[in-house]
């Protein structure tokens, strides 16, 4: 989570984090982030829907909303670039921007290297949102940018969508995620790399211009259960690849 947040604070006006539960060193973590970075607001909850509700007030706003969840670590020097690009109006046509990711059954810090299932063909997971693009966007009790009903400004829909993944490759992006949705989160998850394994459900998200955020961790317990089918169609599509890790850390 903390190399979630650092990746994304320089391309963020306001990250607003929310810690959901957790029975770890998260909250720790974040106060001592909030003492580093001015722009960081952080609170707990018991409420997985207060975090949509800090993204509902921007709403018809000239506010780009960035959801990141602590598996999330985005290239943070392309961020650098593709912020402008934002602040330029490439993307005003767009109601959310889907990047080129990653999903990780291995990630190397020393070596430089992750290993996983590029988006495409995949599911890519970024979630960053125009909310020029809506008049409201209500929430249904769940976490942030999650279901709810949507109130689009003409011209815009669910269907106003561009995937960068689809028409640049992860070298050219600038946009791109190492998903590390199959690895180990956290000190107190087990040491394994068994794709099966997943004793701990730990997210944080952040979000944009206000580029805003908020983070949740959810330690279920010391037991994995078995990665889902579902995990497995959406993020293990494609060919295994591997590339270079070192923009990331």
């Amino acid at each position: 989570m903390e190399q979630a947040i650092r990746n994304i604070a320089h391309f963020c006006d306001a990250i607003h984090a929310v810690d959901h539960v957790s029975t770890d060193d998260t909250w720790v973590v974040l106060r001592r982030l909030a003492g580093e970075y001015d722009h960081l607001d952080v609170r707990r909850s018991r409420q997985a829907a207060d975090s949509h509700r800090i993204v509902e007030r921007y709403a018809g706003t000239p506010t780009w909303i960035f959801g990141v969840d602590g598996d999330e670590l985005y290239d943070r020097e392309r961020l650098r670039g593709f912020r402008a690009e934002l602040e330029s109006g490439s993307y005003d046509t767009s109601f959310k921007i889907a990047a080129n990711v990653v999903n990780c059954v291995a990630l190397d810090r020393e070596q430089q290297s992750a290993s996983g299932y590029p988006s495409p063909p995949s599911r890519s997971i970024t979630k960053l949102y125009n909310f020029a693009a809506i008049d409201a966007w209500t929430g249904d009790g769940s976490e942030r940018l999650h279901g709810g009903t949507i109130v689009f400004r003409p011209g815009y829909s669910e269907r106003s969508v561009d995937n960068i993944g689809e028409r640049l490759s992860w070298e050219q992006s600038p946009l791109r995620c190492l998903h590390a949705c199959f690895l180990r989160r956290s000190t107190r998850d087990a040491e394994t790399n068994d794709l099966r394994a997943r004793p701990i459900l730990e997210e944080s998200g952040l979000h944009d211009r206000t580029l805003l955020g908020s983070a949740k961790r959810r330690l279920r317990g010391r037991q994995a259960p078995e990665t889902s089918d579902w995990k497995r169609e959406k993020y293990m599509r494609g060919d295994l690849t591997t590339v270079d890790a070192s923009p990331f850390f």
